[in-house]
This record gives C-alpha cells, sequence and structure tokens, in this order.
C-alpha cells in the first residue's frame, strides 16, 4: 500500500515537470471537416468515388508556422515550389486551450479557436462558435 502512493506520487510528479506540447512550430493542414460533412454520413458508393476522384488533384499543401514571439504565418505550398503563395502573417495568443488569431496590423481578432489535441505530431481545433468545423494539422517541422 505503501509503495502505491509513493508511486502514484511519483508519476504525478512526474507529469507536472513534463514539458507541455508546444504549439511552436510549422504544420501542414490534413484535415477539413465542416459542418456540413457532420451532417450527412457518406455511403459506400460515395466513399469509393471519393477514392478514386482524390488521384486526380494536384499536390498542394496549406501550412500554417506558429513563431516562438507569438507571431505566425499561413500559406500555401504547390509541389515542387520553396515557396509559398497567398502568405498570411498573423499574430496569436494561447491560454489554456483557447487560441486566439490576431490581425497584425490592428491586432483585432479574426478567429477563435479551441484545440481539442496537441501533441507532438498533431494538432486538432475547432472554431469556438463552432463545434462541428474540425481542422486536424500534422507537425513537418
Amino acid at each position: 500500500m505503501k509503495t502505491r502512493i509513493i508511486l502514484l506520487a511519483s508519476l504525478f510528479g512526474l507529469a507536472l515537470t513534463a514539458p507541455a506540447q508546444s504549439l511552436v512550430g510549422t504544420w501542414q493542414v490534413v484535415e477539413e471537416k465542416t459542418c456540413f460533412d457532420a451532417q450527412f454520413t457518406e455511403s459506400e458508393t460515395e466513399k469509393e468515388l471519393k477514392q478514386d476522384m482524390g488521384s486526380t488533384r494536384s499536390t498542394v499543401a496549406r501550412v500554417i508556422t506558429f513563431k516562438k514571439n507569438g507571431t505566425g504565418e499561413e500559406g500555401i505550398f504547390s509541389a515542387g515550389k520553396k515557396k509559398g503563395q497567398d502568405k498570411t502573417s498573423f499574430t496569436y495568443k494561447l491560454t489554456g486551450t483557447d487560441l486566439k488569431l490576431l490581425d497584425k496590423k490592428s491586432g483585432i481578432m479574426t478567429q477563435q479557436l479551441v484545440i481539442d489535441e496537441l501533441t507532438a505530431t498533431t494538432l486538432r481545433f475547432h472554431l469556438a462558435a463552432k463545434d462541428c468545423e474540425i481542422k486536424t494539422l500534422t507537425r513537418i517541422k
């Protein structure tokens, strides 16, 4: 009994001292679900057709970078190109699971997000106003 208490106390202490996962880094959007997607379920035929149609898409990635100084950048990258297109700069403020994206010049909040999952490799969040709009990102840097 005493060893269990000591073991649990040491695990609890380890959990408190372990570094939290950081938002800082470069993330690629891998999945986006809209409220429309959440309302309807696909039939098996639709799933098969969707897989077949997906192979004809061009390779484009949406990338979001969060920097240590509270700034970030979002852009679209095409295969074989080093520079992104439609880059948008922003500032952000992270408080617990609340992530606010702010306009870089005016400081006005443009989006309020709620982080559902933040691990070393995955970032999943939804819009604060809409639980059904979910984005999943994977860390690339």
